[in-house]
């Protein structure tokens, strides 16, 4: 997994975004599917972006029971799967299942069954899905609270 530092041209918003490859990267930037998660843009620029060394991550393990959450969690998503921590990467992934097993995949209606919970036009439950970062804004907008999950949450944690 490679996650790279983005910005939008168009406002500068900087965000993070994970990719299989550089060229999984590229190609969906050829192919005009990114887009910024706060404005919707998708004139997309890579940032300059440094490698992380966690070099006391090894003597921080041999203190820490494999089940605990480390005390202070990780200041960005880079760090939450950084592989000098596989205890914490545990914890996270069983986390993901378990958040996974106990909500309804809606697929690309997200948006309208959030809504339709929210303003009880259907029964409350607890749903994942598809957002475009437009949808995940308007929903958040209108009052209605949304969380994004990697993408490979709902695909191969079941």
């Amino acid at each position: 997994m490679k996650v790279l530092n983005l910005q939008c041209v168009r406002q500068q918003h900087s965000f993070e975004g994970w990719f299989a490859s550089e060229d999984d990267f590229q190609d969906q930037l050829a192919r005009g599917v990114l887009e910024c998660p706060l404005c919707g843009a998708q004139e997309i620029q890579k940032l300059p972006s440094a490698p992380r060394l966690n070099l006391g991550a090894a003597r921080e393990r041999e203190a820490t029971p494999p089940d605990a959450m480390p005390a202070h969690p990780p200041a960005s998503m880079t760090d939450m799967f950084a592989p000098a921590d596989p205890a914490y990467q545990a914890t996270v992934l069983r986390a993901l299942r378990e958040l996974v097993a106990r909500t309804e995949d809606v697929g690309e209606r997200f948006a309208q069954e959030a809504r339709r919970i929210h303003y009880g036009e259907t029964a409350h439950r607890n749903i994942r899905g598809r957002a475009s970062a437009r949808e995940a804004m308007e929903l958040l907008e209108e009052g209605i609270e949304v969380m994004p999950l990697p993408a490979a949450a709902g695909d191969t944690l079941q």
